[in-house]
């Protein structure tokens, strides 16, 4: 299979009526497509004797984006892996006093499962910044609108990601549990969105 086609497959599914992939999955491409063009631009850079002195730190930075892909692939698998399971939930028997304890108790984990995989993406994008940064300052200065594109991919990766951790812990009987890891989630949002609107706009000072 072509990877034009694979990418109407992923596009034709999404679009459908089937339950996965959905914003968990979306958010985790977008995060995939950022780390892309990072990627890109490294391999521009590397090379070039303007960059020299850069090279060896953009060929690290290289190395990590590699797994840093290989982590948001694996993270929109895993949002449609922990998705099944929670909502078979939901058909669970409830009849007995046993049977809705033993439903509640599934469901509690399987929510605490849901939650964790839209803020393990939120965890990633927040350190695609990190290298996105030291690309918009010394990266191949004829790619650095890329890295203003990957940094909106990221960004677009973080808010796509905490709405789905916000509507698995809403769900969720423990609220101390819950509240934490919601508390993380903003801390990766507030963080995350400050961060990533600074490196556009040195960006878009690089191109005016």
């Amino acid at each position: 299979m072509t990877e034009q086609s694979t990418i109407r497959d992923f596009l034709a599914v999404l679009s459908s009526k089937a339950p996965v992939p959905g914003g968990g999955g979306a958010s985790a491409l977008a995060g995939a497509l950022g780390n892309a063009l990072g990627q890109m631009v490294a391999n521009l850079t590397i090379g070039k004797k303007k960059y020299a002195e850069v090279e060896e730190e953009i060929k690290g930075l290289l190395e990590t984006m590699e797994g840093l892909q290989a982590e948001f692939i694996r993270l929109a698998d895993r949002d449609a892996e922990v998705f099944a399971p929670l909502a078979q939930c939901y058909s669970m028997p409830s009849g007995t006093e046993e049977e809705k304890a033993k439903k509640a108790r599934v469901m509690e984990a399987r929510l605490l499962d849901a939650s964790y995989v839209p803020l393990d993406i939120m965890k990633r994008a927040v350190e695609m910044l990190d290298i996105l940064e030291v690309l918009a300052q010394k990266g191949s200065r004829l790619a650095v609108s890329d890295v203003g594109v990957g940094v909106q991919f990221i960004r677009t990766a973080l808010l796509g990601a905490v709405m789905n951790v916000y509507i698995n812990t809403k769900a969720m009987k423990n609220r101390e549990k819950a509240e934490e890891i919601n508390q993380e989630a903003e801390a990766l949002v507030a963080e995350g969105t400050k961060r990533a609107d600074s490196i556009y706009g040195v960006v878009l000072a690089c191109l005016k």
